[in-house]
């Protein structure tokens, strides 16, 4: 878990670029992450279109890797151009992502799981223990466990004490 002081002097390393580009990095915990572990998704309905190698999962959505769970009322599933793994994972409606300690929300979200990004877009918030961010868009490198943080940053750090 990232510590106040780490939290802090990333702060104070990206005023500059926060002033202009309106970004940070953070530790999103998810380096541990498995990106060959086995991905579970479970759904009320599925459809399939084999001709465009997608499908689409409706109705409390959860899909698993791992320690990382991603939740939605909706999630398309991209296949690799075999056909034998899975690409991308796009969800809408209101989107969960959890982590060890960690959640993110969004109104949507993209997990390029070749690249190792996640894409949050529309009022994300995340939150570590106690402390929050939030953006209008955030991008996770799980490979490196960082996130960056766009459109207008806000940023509650609660000290320990006030437990």
């Amino acid at each position: 878990m990232i510590g106040i002081r780490t939290i802090l002097f990333s702060l104070f390393l990206a005023l500059p670029i926060s002033a202009t580009a309106q970004e940070f990095k953070v530790d999103f915990g998810v380096a541990t992450q498995d990106p060959d572990a086995p991905v579970e998704v479970s759904a009320d309905t599925l459809s399939v279109d084999q001709d465009t190698g997608s499908a689409s999962f409706n109705g409390n959505v959860v899909i698993t890797q791992g320690e990382m769970q991603m939740q939605a009322p909706l999630v398309n599933v991209f296949y690799n151009e075999n056909q034998d793994g899975i690409s991308r994972l796009v969800g809408s409606g209101g989107v969960k992502i959890l982590s060890g300690k960690d959640t993110a929300k969004a109104e949507n979200a993209e997990y390029d799981v070749d690249a190792g990004l996640i894409y949050m877009n529309g009022n994300v918030e995340l939150v570590q223990g106690i402390n929050s961010i939030t953006s209008q868009r955030m991008i996770v490198n799980v490979e490196s466990s960082t996130a960056e943080l766009h459109g207008r940053v806000r940023t509650v750090l609660r000290p320990k004490a006030a437990q």
